[in-house]
């Protein structure tokens, strides 16, 4: 879907700077773009669009900092960019939301409770880890409905021509 160079480069720089954006601002925990935009961005542009919301992504982490779990982190992003031609109508892609912000949860403290020594390494460690990220999770289902939001909105302008009828 993305037809020539000049595309991928400027799309590869639009994610960058959005997702560093969002990401350096001051925020509440996990109230983040990231996840919309691993979504909409494949939505958009299509599959080969992930490789550059993945890489926009590390380029971010570069500044941020890595850590031991950034695998959970991008694997769950990357899964979320792989389901999103799922969500084709606009129903869809909210429900969409919902379950790209469960994925990013449930993946990411998955690996939480695996590779770090917060939680025993059993089911009650599991539900612990699960059970404490839950206001982490509020955060990051809020953010990601409002950029969903924002971007149904630019979808709908977009489909209805609506710029240009305002502008006549």
């Amino acid at each position: 879907m993305i037809k020539n160079i000049n595309e991928k480069i400027f799309l590869f720089l639009s994610f960058c700077v959005v997702i560093a954006f969002f990401r350096y601002i001051p925020h509440p925990p996990n109230f983040t773009p990231v996840i919309a935009l691993s979504m909409y961005g494949t939505i958009f542009f299509g599959i080969s669009a992930l490789p550059y919301i993945i890489l926009a992504f590390a380029v971010s982490d570069l500044f941020l900092g890595f850590h031991s779990l950034l695998i959970w982190t991008w694997g769950s992003l990357l899964l979320i960019g792989l389901i999103s031609k799922y969500f084709k109508s606009v129903i869809s892609r909210i429900l969409g939301c919902f379950i790209s912000a469960s994925i990013f949860y449930c993946v990411t403290n998955f690996g939480v409770w695996l590779f770090s020594s917060f939680y025993p390494k059993n089911f009650q460690g599991l539900l612990e880890c699960y059970t404490l990220a839950i206001p982490f999770f509020a955060n990051t289902l809020l953010g990601t409905l409002v950029l969903c939001l924002v971007l149904e909105t630019v979808l709908l302008i977009k489909k209805n021509n609506l710029l240009k009828q305002i502008i006549k």
